[in-house]
């Protein structure tokens, strides 16, 4: 790798694209060295633990290097790319090998940049991300390192800037201050034992527990007694020559340790009921040629979510949240609307803001737009924080019915099952009706069985007799 000491040379750093995310995978590689950009460029396509994001750089110039290949998972904080901004050409080098290593590891300690500051040597048009700045502490990952990306970490190391002052503010990462959070602990009175000053997880549940005995010490092992740790177990397999083994990461990954902490904190309860939609359906068709709807995406589920959403406004105590730190029902008065979306990355949620002060042609739209980007891989990771309620609809697939898991901070999720011509008493008579099953699950902490019932009535309620969307609405 060149040494780069020109004062000319920026070094770009992944930033942090989310709320707390600690690192991202560098997906795709837009420019090469030699390549010429422009601020607001997008240079690199990487993914977090929320989606796919594209990143922009911040400034114009020359593309001397690029840090890592496609596939690294890196830091925040790390520099990916380095551009030459004095406008002069530079030597375009060999791209980076494309087989990525395993981990990337960030420095030591890096300077701290706030989200608003505007990167020196650009055209003054400020950074497009979410939380731009450099991580305010180093991070110790797995020996899972490359080659490869410990040349990088070293000649960082050796051309970087100057570690930042220590500030007053404890240095923890986003998991370790969530956990003092939830376990009442001020971070200030906390002795870091982590390199560098940061506070770990054993520090915090140290602090969290002062009155626990004190661990026995093991007895002394003779010198020439070596124990060699017990290796991990591997997951049994019959024939590993027809099996594939598919890594955990990214969206799917955060997805996994998102419905594992939902479905063990928040205790759920569903309730069913199957209603004859057939005005419903009706209604669907009459739309379609409506001309305030032409060119919108009108479908059962545009009038079920609008019922959910007449059904809380009737009941706006199902649209909250669980604080269990500050031991608080937070009700929410305004609804996003989640809508679970299957895409090739995993099950993602993105939500509809401020959905209950739509129309119904504004919210056709909204769910238009929501579904095309997640199909695209292009739903933000500001698209899928804030949900209040969710809908996910099971019925595309055929499916009757589910008992869906509420997506974390929620407190209720409405799934909808398959809409099947069935036979049905109407008026008296066993005729041919359209018929769906719909399933509500709710935490049971906040929501009681009552108010439950409620919501799941009402949504029913609308969708037999969807003339109630003017009379409730």
């Amino acid at each position: 790798m060149t040494t780069m000491t020109e004062a000319s040379v920026r070094e770009f750093k992944m930033p942090d694209v989310g709320e707390g995310l600690t690192e991202a995978e560098i997906l795709k590689w837009y420019v090469q060295p030699g390549d010429t950009v422009t601020d607001g460029q997008v240079v690199c396509e990487v993914e977090t633990a929320k989606a796919a994001v594209e990143l922009p750089i911040p400034y114009d110039g020359v593309v001397r290097e690029l840090h890592f290949p496609e596939g690294t998972t890196v830091d925040v904080g790390m520099s990916i790319i380095a551009v030459d901004v004095s406008g002069g050409a530079a030597p375009a080098q060999a791209p980076a090998p494309t087989e990525a290593p395993a981990r990337a590891e960030a420095p030591a300690q890096a300077p701290e940049q706030p989200a608003e500051a505007k990167p020196e040597g650009g055209s003054g048009r400020q950074p497009v991300l979410v939380g731009y700045g450099v991580a305010t502490s180093s991070t110790k990952r797995r020996p899972r390192k490359s080659p490869a990306a410990a040349a990088v970490q070293a000649e960082l190391n050796g051309h970087g800037s100057t570690p930042a002052a220590v500030k007053e503010r404890p240095l923890a990462k986003p998991p370790v201050r969530k956990l003092a959070k939830d376990l009442g602990v001020d971070l200030t009175t906390v002795v870091p034992s982590g390199p560098d000053g940061i506070i770990t997880r054993e520090d915090v549940h140290a602090a969290a527990a002062p009155a626990q005995a004190a661990p026995p010490q093991p007895a002394p092992v003779p010198e020439q007694v070596t124990a060699a740790p017990p290796a991990p177990q591997a997951a049994a397999s019959y024939d590993t020559t027809r099996e594939t083994r598919i890594p955990v990461k990214g969206v799917r990954k955060a997805t996994a340790q998102a419905m594992v902490g939902s479905a063990f904190t928040a205790p759920h309860v569903t309730e069913f009921v199957t209603v004859d939609v057939t005005r419903t359906m009706k209604l669907v068709e009459e739309l379609k040629q409506d001309k305030d709807m032409q060119g919108l995406r009108v479908n059962p589920l545009l009038l079920i979510a609008k019922a959910l959403l007449v059904a809380i406004r009737r009941n706006p105590e199902v649209n909250a949240s669980w604080d269990e730190a500050a031991q608080e029902i937070v009700v929410k008065h305004y609804v996003n609307l989640g809508i679970a979306a299957a895409t090739p990355r995993g099950l993602i949620v993105p939500n509809v803001k401020d959905a209950h002060a739509k129309t119904l042609p504004q919210l056709a739209e909204s769910l238009g737009e929501l579904v095309a980007t997640a199909r695209e891989g292009k739903t933000s990771p500001a698209a899928m924080q804030g949900g209040t309620v969710t809908i996910t609809n099971v019925g595309v697939f055929g499916v009757d019915t589910g008992t869906p898991i509420l997506n974390p901070g929620e407190s209720a999720i409405l799934a909808v099952g398959a809409i099947k011509l069935q036979p049905w008493v109407h008026k008296g008579k066993v005729k041919p009706r359209q018929v769906t099953t719909l399933a509500l699950s709710f935490d049971h902490r906040l929501v009681d069985g009552e108010l439950g019932s409620k919501v799941l009535a009402d949504v029913a309620a609308v969708l037999e007799q969807p003339k109630r969307l003017i009379t409730w609405a």
